[in-house]
């Protein structure tokens, strides 16, 4: 009873943050023609209630594919739909076609923020409790402090209260699939995932940590006996799934291919916005949309991030565990953020969500990933009005982080997670010990940066031949942080390191 009472409290502390975040400013606000993110959300309300289903992403008269076109997956497209019902009960001008657009005022984004806050509830906190419950050999204290520092990460409570989105949704069913693949759920983990991809393409970035755990399970179990009809089980379950979900854009072949269109647009090009990943940072040194067309962009991007996810889904398909599955969640999402083509700011937050789900086996590099993945949305987050959110949201998951899990203490090799890697090292350097300090240096220089280029971007101006000086600054930064993290997730893949208590057993 204690621990379910705690856990009450925690969510109480999540919720009461989101909540407190989303009576700030938010995307767009006041901002026509297109407004922002905010926006986005209530047209695609109007066009799903207003509209047939066969016309929702197609160019017509009433549904202008330029102004806020739905570019995500039907199930996006339903949840919208279901929230437009909604607001029709309560004022109809809110979804009226045509005449809503850029509606603005206290009671719709009141309704706006409660229906975020609801599928957090429905969805992701959920999820997060009960995974947290289940963490094997950790004590109440320790499940209690994981739950209230992923909730409160800041990350994800910016985007979806501040920014204005919905990524909780895809993220929670996607929490759900790892949740049930933990009970040895297969079939309900797999079509946990596929409701995650069916309501976000970004999910993508997961698919194949989960394609290479429930392949490698079956192998395990062989492809003549039992792993052969467990596969053909996980198969029909994804095919139905996706069946149903397309189910009403499958009358026409162009339809498909129109939703297909939306979902990934080559046409914009190998990146937008200034975005933390290695094709946004080359470019200040090569412009590359310069010097390579379109479809050499499209196959550079695809090689590279084919060839830096390999070794981790190798790994994991050969030894498939719930451990490495988690550890190549990370690696994966982030060779996808860093190299793939037309990545957004915000799809941190697929790696990041990951990386919460472990930040009680290694505490202190996991809260430094999150507060680095954070501080790559601020250009963002300045953007919108939400440096006192993000400011304030931050230092409390730092303070959090370090009392809970004494990140500042948890710097041995074996809290690192490097033993293994280590005791390879010293096979040919016998002095060898220098991670513990080598981290720790690097996570106070780190913070430092950070605190210096978040004043910096918020009070300076840039010079007028440099406009960019700031949010470049912050996204060559970062970028260099996750190229440094990618080398350290797939460091603990590849050598297979135990955690501390393991390890002493072992030696």
């Amino acid at each position: 009873m204690e621990k379910w009472s705690l856990m009450t409290i925690t969510v109480l502390l999540g919720l009461i943050v989101r909540w407190t975040v989303s009576f700030g400013s938010y995307s767009g606000a006041g901002k026509p023609p297109m407004y922002g993110d905010y926006e986005a959300q209530r047209h695609w309300q109007e066009v799903t209630y207003n509209l047939p289903i066969k016309q929702w992403y197609f160019n017509t008269s009433d549904n202008n594919l330029q102004y806020w076109g739905f570019d995500y997956p039907p199930l996006t497209a339903y949840h919208s739909l279901l929230c437009a019902y909604v607001a029709k009960l309560i004022n109809p001008d809110w979804i009226a076609l045509h005449t809503s657009r850029g509606y603005e005022s206290q009671p719709h984004k009141l309704f706006m923020r409660a229906t975020v806050l609801i599928a957090d509830l429905l969805v992701y906190i959920p999820a997060v409790i009960l995974y947290c419950c289940y963490l094997k050999e950790t004590s109440t204290k320790k499940k209690i402090a994981s739950a209230l520092c992923i909730l409160l990460y800041p990350g994800l409570i910016l985007i979806d209260y501040g920014h204005f989105q919905y990524n909780s949704v895809s993220l929670g069913f996607a929490l759900w699939g790892v949740l049930f693949l933990s009970y040895n759920w297969d079939l309900l983990g797999s079509l946990a995932f596929c409701l995650a991809i069916n309501y976000k393409q970004m999910e993508l970035y997961h698919s194949l940590p989960f394609f290479c755990y429930l392949l490698g399970k079956c192998c395990q179990k062989g492809l003549t006996g039992k792993g052969l009809v467990l596969l053909i089980k996980i198969a029909f379950t994804v095919v139905a799934s996706f069946a149903i979900c397309w189910l009403p854009f499958c009358t026409e072949v162009e339809q498909i291919l129109q939703v297909f269109r939306r979902l990934f647009p080559i046409d914009r090009g190998l990146f937008e916005d200034k975005v933390a990943n290695i094709w946004c940072s080359l470019s200040v040194l090569i412009k590359i949309k310069n010097v390579m067309s379109p479809q050499t962009q499209l196959k550079l991007s695809f090689a590279f991030t084919f060839l830096t996810l390999l070794p981790a889904c190798i790994k994991l398909t050969l030894q498939p565990s719930l451990r490495r599955f988690k550890f190549a969640l990370v690696s994966c999402a982030l060779s996808f953020f860093l190299f793939s083509f037309q990545v957004h700011e915000k799809s941190i937050l697929l790696v990041s969500i990951p990386v919460c789900l472990m930040i009680n086996e290694i505490p202190l590099m996991c809260t430094w990933f999150l507060l680095v993945s954070t501080f790559s949305l601020l250009p963002l987050l300045l953007k919108d009005g939400l440096l006192l959110a993000y400011v304030v949201t931050t230092l409390a998951f730092l303070t959090v982080c370090a009392t809970f899990f004494s990140i500042f203490e948890k710097t041995s090799e074996e809290d690192l997670q490097l033993k293994s890697l280590s005791l390879s090292i010293r096979a040919y350097i016998p002095s060898f010990k220098a991670f513990p300090k080598i981290i720790k240096s690097l996570f106070i220089v780190s913070l430092t940066l950070m605190g210096i280029l978040t004043s910096m971007s918020a009070t300076l101006t840039p010079p007028q031949k440099l406009p960019d000086l700031f949010p470049v600054s912050v996204s060559v930064v970062s970028c260099l942080h996750f190229l440094f993290f990618l080398m350290y997730f797939n460091a603990i893949v590849l050598w297979d390191s135990r955690n501390g208590r393991n390890q002493k057993k072992i030696n």
